[in-house]
């Protein structure tokens, strides 16, 4: 695995490890047909969410949206918000894509690539209202922890991208990630914890499929909910 040095420290490259996955008929044909008109194509300069998002007021990034369901439903419910949501798990950017089709959500595209790289090269600085991180993985795994993606070298990449006033919004089911994840924005740079510790739900925000699951194991649900202060 790649890796580059920041603060001190080897942070991988890459956000993500792609396991084996089956698509569905439509997953597939969504992917393959889809994905040119719904996506925004990688590329290591700033994309500009205006032209993208013309009739935006605001714009949203979701990192990782596995399955789609909130993405969706965030989408179909604000339509003057623009949605970008990034995944490089093909049958569900194959199921979001269909769902941008059948429900003409001109608010929501794809980008299929690295969130890492897509921040560190795609995002401009100062023009995202908010960041959501819905459920990441949370390698479990003591010797996988390196693995995790809420760390404070990508934390660091992705703050400068919002807005002053935007939030980033995490939520686990896993409770030691999630002190970790609190740990991890306490110190990160330019963004404050509005709460005492772990943030009350948020209405707005729909249930997610892993959600549901680590509910039925009586998993409690952790969120994190930071604001941008400079």
């Amino acid at each position: 695995m790649k890796q580059e040095e920041q603060h001190g420290k080897k942070w991988p490259l890459r956000s993500y490890v792609l396991r084996a996955a089956r698509m569905s008929t439509l997953q597939r044909n969504s992917y393959n047909e889809l994905l040119p008109l719904y996506s925004v194509q990688y590329r290591e300069s700033d994309v500009s969410l205006k032209e993208i998002f013309p009739f935006a007021s605001r714009y949203m990034v979701e990192i990782g949206f596995g399955m789609g369901e909130a993405t969706v439903t965030l989408a179909k419910n604000n339509p003057d918000t623009g949605y970008l949501g990034i995944e490089v798990h093909k049958p569900g950017v194959g199921k979001v894509l269909s769902e941008i089709d059948h429900l003409s959500l001109n608010n929501l595209r794809i980008v299929n690539h690295d969130a890492v790289e897509v921040f560190q090269h795609m995002i401009p600085p100062n023009s995202i209202n908010g960041i959501h991180i819905f459920f990441p993985d949370p390698w479990p795994k003591k010797k996988h922890h390196k693995r995790r993606l809420i760390q404070l070298p990508f934390v660091n990449l992705i703050v400068p991208k919002l807005v002053a006033g935007g939030y980033l919004y995490i939520c686990t089911d896993w409770e030691e990630y999630a002190q970790q994840i609190l740990a991890v924005c306490s110190n990160a740079d330019g963004i404050a914890n509005s709460c005492n510790g772990f943030a009350q739900p948020q209405s707005w925000r729909p249930q997610t499929k892993f959600e549901s699951k680590g509910i039925d194991k009586a998993h409690r649900i952790r969120e994190v909910y930071f604001t941008k202060t400079t």
